[in-house]
């Protein structure tokens, strides 16, 4: 594989980076230890143009090329997952409830890798914005990152993301031009009916009978209510409600989510949970109380960018796979493509457990080849002028 020489010679050291990282994960917004250990190392490498704060904890620093030339943007995000990990690694994770279980320890680590190889060479022309993101688990950094003007303010005109994937070899690289992933919207109903003695359910108001009602006309959209050559899920991920075999219970409550790519399947979705929701409470005389949020747009690769980092990828890695079907799975780098061009690429790790698995964890072998595939793509999109 041609990794690029000197950041073969980083390896040990971004293997360091990445354990440590993986032994402290943060949630959501507040990845401020790891915000701190970005900036340090990018000081280190003599990187001064710093911004600090953006999303709360996300930074964004720009190296300068040499000469005039375009603003390359290149996004990893920074958080962790709120669950126990059991990989039984040295490098496991010291906070209880927290780990890395889908790579953003590596996705970070690969780009300080970049960073650090940039600072040092400079052989591009125009600028690079590493982009640094908090809180791509939960509520959107990303959006947020771009809802306060990252985009113009450093004038980034291209953006570009890698993700691990162990589903993989190591070193192949995966893509699509178009939709790549999906978007994801969630939703959670409190039914509210008159509880009371279950020998006697003439005397209530059962909310049971709707959530299972409203649950069995869900998983009807798909293949009822959706065109059949347009990709759509819903799935009810939960239904709670009693605590004893002898109570009608006073409430149920009911959650899931939604994903799809279409703009009017979506909103046909929605559409939809509401006529049901409404139409069933009303069958049984409950009340209903539903909380519906639109999260993450789909996530669509631009293109000519994508044929870009293809070929770039193609010269970094042994196989690249450039029609890989899209994902059900949601990602916030959909905002920033929905912001500027740019193109989400998979990179390989080796196969073993999957993202969000307790047991899964970043393969450290993988993070020259993603280190050496964004400078490629600066130094291919960016050369310098004879």
């Amino acid at each position: 594989m041609p990794i690029v020489n000197r950041i073969a010679d980083y390896a040990d050291e971004m293997r360091t980076w990445r354990r440590h990282l993986h032994q402290n994960p943060e949630l959501s917004l507040a990845c401020h230890e790891t915000a701190k250990f970005v900036v340090a190392r990018l000081r280190e490498f003599g990187i001064t143009e710093i911004h600090e704060g953006i999303a709360q904890s996300g930074v964004v620093a720009i190296i300068e090329g040499q000469g005039e030339g375009p603003v390359t943007g290149l996004r990893a995000d920074m958080d962790a997952l709120p669950m126990d990990e059991e990989t039984g690694a040295e490098h496991a994770s010291l906070v209880p409830g927290k780990m890395h279980a889908c790579g953003h320890d590596g996705h970070t680590t690969m780009l300080l890798g970049a960073a650090k190889y940039l600072s040092e060479t400079r052989n591009f022309a125009g600028k690079v914005a590493l982009i640094f993101q908090p809180a791509e688990e939960t509520i959107g950094g990303g959006r947020i990152m771009v809802e306060e003007g990252i985009m113009d303010r450093f004038g980034i005109s291209e953006v570009y993301a890698i993700h691990t994937d162990p589903s993989l070899p190591l070193g192949t690289m995966a893509t699509t031009r178009g939709p790549i992933m999906a978007a994801v919207d969630d939703f959670e109903l409190v039914l509210t009916g008159k509880g009371g003695h279950a020998a006697h359910p003439d005397l209530c108001i059962d909310p049971v009978p709707c959530a299972l009602a409203i649950g069995q006309a869900l998983l009807s959209v798909p293949s009822r209510n959706a065109d059949p050559l347009k990709s759509l899920v819903v799935s009810l991920t939960t239904v709670q409600g009693g605590s004893a075999t002898n109570v009608i219970p006073e409430t149920m409550r009911l959650a899931g989510t939604i994903r799809s790519f279409d703009p009017e399947i979506r909103a046909m979705a929605e559409r939809r949970l509401r006529e049901i929701v409404d139409g069933q409470a009303m069958a049984y005389g409950v009340t209903a109380a539903l909380d519906f949020q639109p999260n993450y747009p789909p996530t669509v690769n631009h293109a000519a960018q994508t044929d870009f980092a293809v070929k770039v990828a193609q010269g970094v890695v042994p196989e690249v796979l450039d029609e890989i079907a899209p994902s059900m799975g949601a990602e916030d780098f959909s905002y920033m493509l929905e912001a500027r061009p740019g193109a989400f690429c998979y990179l390989g790790q080796g196969i073993g457990p999957s993202v969000h698995h307790p047991k899964f964890d970043f393969n450290d072998e993988a993070a020259p080849l993603g280190a050496s595939y964004f400078v490629k793509l600066i130094e291919t999109r960016q050369p310098l002028r004879a």
